[in-house]
């Protein structure tokens, strides 16, 4: 279709230049995209293929698709091109470089601007079918709504066809993807694109096996693809692999890759079904495929169960850990359950997150920056005041521990570009010192309303399951946190902060139960939020089970009140815990804070880990033997803390004190001594 070229002689020399200017351009970019048109390239595998009803496809499509993000990673272009720009502590500080580069009409700019909107280009393609747009279902509905306050819009709508300023949303949006409407969201992975593209190129029994990053399994992102494949029974394999080889004692897969990457092997079928698929997950060679211990079936039913949200791929990395993690969800709830019509919360939470460390970094200050800039000064701790109102250190994960708000200052190498902000963990004497606080690497004026609360519960939102642990939580008082310290506020839904709740989530966030279900969910570096809301959690009522005179929620209290009040900057949460002098001239005061001792921490998370192996159901008074063999294995999947607690004490000493605690709490004494 289209018009043959002009002959030369028949046209003006002006066109014909013109054309062959086109042409060129054309047949330029063509070399440079690769263009490739499937139904012309292998003509015998589809019939009918011009019309929208073609018919055929590959038997199958097998391959290694590129691993790449479309989305121009900045940090990393501008390191083998101009590392100062890369090296910039703030991505405020690094956008104000490339706006220089502009400015100053350096050739660099020229080269960034066309590989970002090249990037962006095909970022658009891939979501959006080209230029086509549709009605924008909001604009429609704006329009209705006034219509019923304004006849007039209506009739000018319809009468003349076209947009009336009604300062709503626009009239039309692009369309969605027809040929990647699972896997276009969010930024993408040009791997994910192959992926449903295989899919669609395949016969409707035909099979597809992929050798991909692991997060087409695992990624919110993908969830919406994973589901109908996985949970939809079309899944005939998946075997994910660790790059790091060291059970093997050999170098890793791609040695130019981080060892802890994770990719898989994902053969699946758009419409056969199988009743089971063949799993494993952490695998360390191909021939561990056949180690029954490390590959299994799991059928889509478990996909379901364990992920009722995503559908995603758990982690099971044994058989024993599938066994023992489907048995808790059978007995527990999630967070929040969103399978049916409506999100079903087993605790009234809700998720925020204050500040984001890159889009928001314009914001933030320095300390130098603080007292340079803005005049400010020390108003005592780790706050100063200026002219412009109150700056309040900016919290974030790797300042904090489990029950620890002050686990680490922040330093700065400003020679790493990757990770330039590293954290300083407290010395004993700074723990022991309950006045001490820790530095941030920013300031920030709190937000109305979300910096008012004295305290709130935050977790760290990067890790990793090989990590030493991988769930930490900790209550941290007011002030501001960014994305990487995402906050949880237990809402009882009188507009009050509720205390003891929000000490009983943290003690299950902590607890090391918790951290092993969560290791069976985590695939990447950062614990996402839906994945914590698809965790099993002790509802609240279970919280009234008695052990001996003292029941659950007292057990909880008076242990994560020691963990967690150990300075004075978290007195607000101690006095809300009724931890103050019951009578005399000081009578509501708040008490000392707890002096920071290790052993005795030890101790208290030992007694808090067993009585959530108890309320979990992992032990069972009746069959205590396998129970405490179970439990022995969770712990072993720990294997960081068992080499540091080997080291510094000769044994495992966190899972001997828990087990001692198991036996005292089922015996009726919550305040027995346990020694050890």
């Amino acid at each position: 279709r289209g018009r043959l070229a002009p002959a030369t002689h028949k046209v003006k020399p002006e066109e014909a230049e013109r054309f062959n200017e086109i042409l060129a351009q054309a047949r330029a970019l063509i070399a440079d995209e690769r263009f490739l048109n499937w139904q012309i390239s292998f003509p015998g595998v589809w019939s009918n293929w011009a019309s929208a009803g073609r018919e055929g496809g590959f038997d199958a499509v097998v391959g290694n698709p590129p691993w790449d993000r479309i989305k121009l990673q900045q940090v990393e272009w501008f390191a083998a091109r101009r590392p100062e720009i890369a090296l910039a502590q703030r991505a405020s500080d690094r956008g104000k470089m490339i706006a220089k580069l502009k400015a100053d009409g350096d050739p660099l700019w020229h080269d960034f601007a066309q590989a970002d909107a090249r990037a962006a280009d095909t970022a658009r393609m891939a979501r959006f079918n080209g230029g086509k747009r549709i009605a924008n279902p909001d604009y429609v509905n704006t329009v209705k709504t006034l219509s019923k306050k304004m006849p007039e819009t209506q009739s000018k709508v319809h009468a003349k066809g076209e947009d009336v300023s009604i300062g709503g949303p626009p009239k039309t949006i692009p369309a969605p993807s027809d040929h990647y409407p699972l896997l276009s969201r969010g930024d993408i992975n040009l791997y994910s694109l192959f992926v449903e593209r295989a899919h669609a190129l395949v016969k409707s029994n035909g099979m597809v096996g992929l050798l991909t990053p692991s997060g087409i399994a695992s990624d919110l992102s993908a969830s919406a693809f994973f589901r109908e494949v996985a949970v939809g029974g079309h899944l005939k394999a998946l075997y994910d692999f660790e790059n790091r080889r060291t059970r093997h004692g050999l170098d890793p897969f791609f040695p130019d890759v981080d060892s802890r990457f994770k990719f898989c092997a994902m053969v699946a079928s758009p419409s056969r079904t199988f009743a089971t698929a063949s799993c494993g997950f952490f695998l360390q060679a191909v021939g561990e495929r056949t180690d029954p211990d490390r590959a299994f079936a799991i059928g889509a039913a478990d996909f379901a169960s364990v992920n009722p949200n995503t559908g995603t791929a758990p982690i099971f990395r044994s058989r024993r850990d599938m066994a023992l993690t489907t048995a808790i969800y059978a007995r527990l709830p999630v967070l929040v359950d969103r399978s049916g019509t409506a999100p079903v919360a087993a605790w009234p939470v809700r998720y925020f997150r204050m500040f984001d460390m890159t889009n928001d970094s314009h914001l933030f200050r320095t300390r130098a920056e603080l007292e340079e800039r803005e005049g400010a000064w020390n108003i005592g701790g780790n706050r100063f005041q200026s002219a412009t109102g109150e700056w309040v250190p900016l919290y974030e994960g790797k300042m904090v521990q489990a029950f620890d708000h002050r686990a680490a200052s922040v330093v700065v190498n400003a020679s790493n570009a990757n990770r330039p902000a590293q954290p300083l963990p407290a010395t004993p004497e700074q723990h022991g010192d309950p006045a001490w606080v820790a530095d941030p690497q920013f300031w920030v004026h709190p937000p109305e309303g979300l910096g008012q609360r004295a305290y709130t519960l935050g977790f760290k939102d990067v890790t990793a399951p090989t990590n030493v642990r991988s769930m930490i939580a900790a209550i941290v008082p007011s002030g501001a946190a960014g994305n990487t310290l995402p906050l949880i506020e237990v809402d009882p839904g009188t507009g009050k902060p509720d205390p003891e709740r929000l000490a009983r989530l943290a003690a299950n966030l902590n607890s090391l139960i918790f951290d092993y279900t969560a290791r069976q969910k985590i695939q990447g570096q950062h614990l996402n939020w839906f994945i914590v809301e698809q965790l099993p959690i002790i509802p609240p009522a279970a919280y009234t089970r008695t052990f001996g005179p003292k029941p659950a929620a007292e057990i909880v209290r008076e242990a994560v009140l020691e963990l967690t009040y150990t300075a004075h900057d978290l007195a607000p949460f101690a006095r809300d815990m009724g931890y103050v002098e019951a009578a005399g001239p000081n009578a509501g005061k708040v008490l000392p804070p707890f002096i920071w001792d290790e052993d005795r921490r030890l101790r208290l998370r030992a007694k808090l880990d067993a009585l959530y192996f108890i309320l979990y159901g992992v032990f069972d008074p009746a069959d205590a033997s396998q129970s405490r063999d179970d439990i022995r294995y969770i712990y072993s999947t720990f294997p960081i803390v068992s080499a540091q607690e080997t080291a510094k004490w000769g044994s495992y000493r966190s899972r001997d004190l828990c087990l001692a605690w198991i036996n005292a709490l089922i015996a009726g004494e919550p305040d027995a001594a346990v020694a050890g």
